[in-house]
This record gives structure tokens, sequence and C-alpha cells, in this order.
């Protein structure tokens, strides 16, 4: 019989230990492989982790073969963002138009794959969880920081004003990044744009949203602590079309 590759199991943490699980994994990534740091990351144990993970849903994709954990999300519906005070990403980002759009919100982060799991089916899998959760939950608007690895602006100057020029949200989703820590993604005039050269520096994950229609935001974040620049993805799943749709659902 041809081999049909492996198998996953997508589900929501429910223990310590699962918690645990996709900590380990993005320590891993985050910190292992990207330089990245915090408050709170315990490198004795190897686990990334924040304050804010008590209040997230966790999603894990396992591999059935082994019970390995090699893809996390972290999930926050904004009908539980008082339990919190605050969305993550309001530190980086004014979520204002979202939060008085009336609508029913989720903000999404610490996304991250196994290194010998990425280029693979795993990455739907979560999203087929994903849609399922969005679903289940009647979310209309997803919205998350996304990001490129290192703090070079000039080095991502291409990519940021490609996305400024290209995939800026509309107003009424359109955040902006907080006034204090906004780095202007409009570096490059729209006809100097190398736009294939431009999405060979986007990550996958943000190529992907924008596959699905996602916008970014107006500015990006440098975040030294994570050595990372961040922008922020919106995808308002009103606005997608049925080849989106089969897609986001992991057709």
């Amino acid at each position: 019989m041809p081999d049909t590759g492996p198998s996953f199991t997508v589900k929501l943490a429910e223990t310590d230990e699962e918690l645990r699980a996709a900590q380990r994994l993005r320590y891993d990534v985050f910190v292992r492989e990207l330089g990245g740091g915090g408050e709170m990351v315990d490198h004795a144990e190897g686990l990334e982790r924040d304050q804010f993970d008590p209040y997230f849903d966790h999603m894990l994709a396992y591999d059935d073969a082994t019970g390995q954990v090699v893809g996390v999300y972290r999930l926050l519906p904004g009908d539980r963002v008082a339990e919190v005070g605050r969305f993550y990403s309001e530190d980086e980002y004014d979520l204002t138009v979202l939060k008085n759009s009336g609508r029913k919100l989720l903000e999404l982060g610490r996304s991250c794959l196994h290194p010998d799991y990425r280029g693979g089916t795993a990455m739907y899998h979560l999203w087929n969880g994903l849609a399922k959760y969005v679903s289940e939950g009647e979310i209309e608007v997803l919205f998350g920081v996304a990001s490129f690895h290192g703090t070079d602006v000039k080095h991502l100057a291409q990519p940021l004003s490609m996305l400024h020029h290209n995939h800026l949200a509309p107003p009424e989703l359109r955040v902006r990044a907080q006034p204090d820590v906004f780095q202007n993604m409009n570096l490059v005039p729209k006809d100097a744009l190398d736009r294939r050269g431009a999405m060979l520096q986007v990550p996958a994950l943000i190529k992907a949203y924008l596959r699905l229609g996602g916008f970014v935001g107006e500015g990006a974040f440098i975040d030294h602590a994570f050595n990372t620049t961040d922008v922020c993805l919106i995808l308002d799943t009103t606005r997608m079309n049925e080849r989106q749709r089969r897609i986001y659902g992991g057709a």
C-alpha cells in the first residue's frame, strides 16, 4: 500500500501536562531556534510561557505514530478577554476598531510547528481544528501578531512595504501599532517593489493568511525580546470566498 504520511490528532489542551507539552515545543522553536526570551521563560525546564497562558485555549497537533506534540496554536475568544484585562497583542497594537466593531473576535498567537513537520500536512490539520473551533464559536474576525525573524528593518524593507501597499486592512479593520512603538512599514515606494523577492522573505504563516484573504494592520512592532519584527494579521471570515473557505477548512 502507498505511504500516506503521518496521521495527526488535533485537540485542545485539557491538563497541565498537555499545556507543558505546548510550552516545550514553543521553547524549542521560539527560544532555542529563534533566540527569543521573556520574563517567565523557564530555561531549566525548557518551557516558553507567559502570564496569558492560563486564559487561552491551547490547540495541539499530535503525531499519532509517536504521540509527540508537533504543532500548537494559542486561542483567546473575545468574550473571555475581560478575565485577562486585555488582549495579548494590545501592548503592540491599538485594537479599538476591532473591539468597537460588535463582531465576535478571536485572538491567535504562538503558532509553531516542529521543524520536522514543516512543509507537510500538520499545519492543515491544525487549520482544520481551528476552522471547527471558529465555526462552533461563531467567530467572525480572527487576528493576531505574526513575526518576521530578526529586527533589522532595512533588511525587511521590501516585504514590509509590499504588505503595506498591497494587503493593508480596510479602515473598519485597520488596527494600528501603538504610537510609542510604531514602525513605519511604508519603506519602499510601490513602483520600486520587487514583489517576487519580497514574497520570498514573507514567512509561510503570513503567506497562508494572505491566500485566505487576510490583511495586515498599519505599522510594525520591533520585538527585541523575541528577536522578531511583528505585523498584525486580520482575517474577516465573512469576506472569504468559497475557494478560500475550502483551504481554511483543510480541504
